[in-house]
């Protein structure tokens, strides 16, 4: 069974009419963020009421979203993103839904890509959105993430919903110009629109061209140590009181050191000459070395962040997101540790 992620707005109650008529089982999840008081309420009675309507379950979470971006130093956009992901994993562990679909389109996709190329990104980083990938939560990314519209520009999509008269909420936020993605929509879309009226299409294949040319027998999802991660070379890094009670074993996408024995953290790039000591293995093992027996493109190996030794630079204290040094492993006499946590790119 299909999880549908369903704000109430256009877009997603799009995704689930579309979903509806072709006819397979889905439940709907919902996300109150709380980030606009009463306007958020009535979304949330909105999509109940939908999902009654359409006959299917519908799991509700309310987040104090605005205190978990101040704890962790993130983003509004980033933590609601974070919570979301992290929520749908969970429920599709809990309730056994086979995959998590959500309503991104066309018009979504060219937004990322001006948002990847004004903050400077590599090669995958305008290769767009993919209809089918994983979840973008470490303990979650062997979770598929299916994206059904992302082929339907919003013209599209207002058109199929209004020819059928159906319902969606405004997000009244929308209009408004204080985050980077609705500048891009607001601002600067309309002048791409007046020198070239099919600039979203455009757009789009231009990225579906360079995803081709850039395709390789092995791809991000069938890499075994890389499973649903395209490296952006983002990462968060949090220090934590250590209580031992974790799994001390490294996840994918995550890498956690001792903080007293890593010093002050130096995150650089990968150079040669780069090593480190795996743990579990015998003696030193070059990155370059690394880096091949897992069949890392070079752009994902300039891509990702390395966690340097401060007293010996091409000493590698952790590869973050795949491995940790032996002279930073966390163990029973750790107090304080370092977590790092890679941001895919979406």
């Amino acid at each position: 069974m299909l999880l549908l992620a369903v704000s109430g707005g256009i877009d997603s109650m799009c995704l689930c009419e579309k979903v509806r008529l072709e006819g397979g089982p889905f439940a709907i999840a919902h996300c109150n963020f709380g980030l606009r008081a009463e306007e958020s309420d009535a979304d949330e009675a909105f999509v109940r009421k939908r999902s009654e309507e359409y006959g299917v379950k519908c799991h509700v979470k309310r987040f104090d979203t605005k205190t978990y971006a101040d704890k962790n130093g993130i983003s509004i956009e980033m933590a609601a993103r974070e919570l979301r992901y992290r929520w749908f994993g969970e429920l599709c562990s809990a309730e056994g839904y086979e995959a998590v679909a959500v309503a991104h389109n066309a018009n979504d996709n060219a937004e990322t890509l001006i948002l990847n190329l004004l903050r400077g990104t590599g090669l995958k980083g305008v290769t767009g959105m993919k209809e089918e990938g994983f979840l973008p939560v470490p303990e979650y990314s062997h979770i598929p993430l299916r994206r059904p519209l992302l082929k339907m520009t919003r013209e599209e999509i207002l058109a199929f919903m209004e020819e059928r008269g159906l319902p969606w909420r405004e997000d009244s936020t929308n209009a408004e110009n204080d985050y980077k993605r609705n500048k891009i929509r607001n601002l600067v879309f309309p002048v791409f629109k007046e020198i070239n009226p099919s600039f979203v299409r455009t757009l789009n294949k231009d990225m579906e061209r360079i995803s081709r040319e850039l395709s390789e027998p092995e791809t991000v999802a069938e890499a075994p140590d890389r499973k649903g991660f395209g490296l952006s070379g983002e990462y968060l890094m949090r220090e934590e009181e250590w209580s031992g009670e974790e799994d001390v074993r490294q996840k994918t996408g995550c890498s956690i050191v001792d903080a007293e024995l890593c010093g002050e953290p130096i995150v650089g790039k990968w150079q040669d000459g780069d090593w480190f000591r795996p743990i579990g293995a015998p003696g030193r093992k070059k990155l370059q070395d690394w880096f091949s027996d897992r069949h890392f493109t070079i752009e994902d190996k300039r891509a990702v962040p390395i966690l340097r030794d401060p007293e010996d630079p091409s000493h590698v204290l952790a590869i973050i997101g795949f491995a940790v040094d032996k002279s930073v492993k966390v163990s029973q006499k750790t107090k304080r540790i370092y977590r790092f946590c890679l941001i895919p790119e979406l």
